[in-house]
């Protein structure tokens, strides 16, 4: 999985969904929170932004619900309708 610091003072990441296997899950870079796509409760996340490009999600900004790291989320499925 790549995974990338971006900022040593606010604790960004950033995680390429393309190169994670299974479902979509990953941990929280810092802390190793499951984080799961399927979870909707925002217990252990929180969307703060998203990013859409064609009608299309193109990255996704969270905020870790443990430890308030701050994750870039990219590299989601685009559809073959192009």
């Amino acid at each position: 999985m790549m995974m990338k610091k971006l900022d040593k003072k606010t604790s960004t990441y950033k995680i390429d969904l393309s190169s994670v296997e299974g479902d979509g899950s990953f941990q929280c870079p810092k802390c190793n929170l499951n984080i799961s796509p399927d979870d909707e409760s925002e217990e252990n996340y929180t969307i703060l932004d998203t990013k859409v490009v064609n009608d299309e999600l193109a990255e996704l900004v969270i905020s870790c619900g443990k430890c308030r790291s701050t994750i870039k989320v990219t590299g989601f499925q685009q559809s073959s309708d192009a």
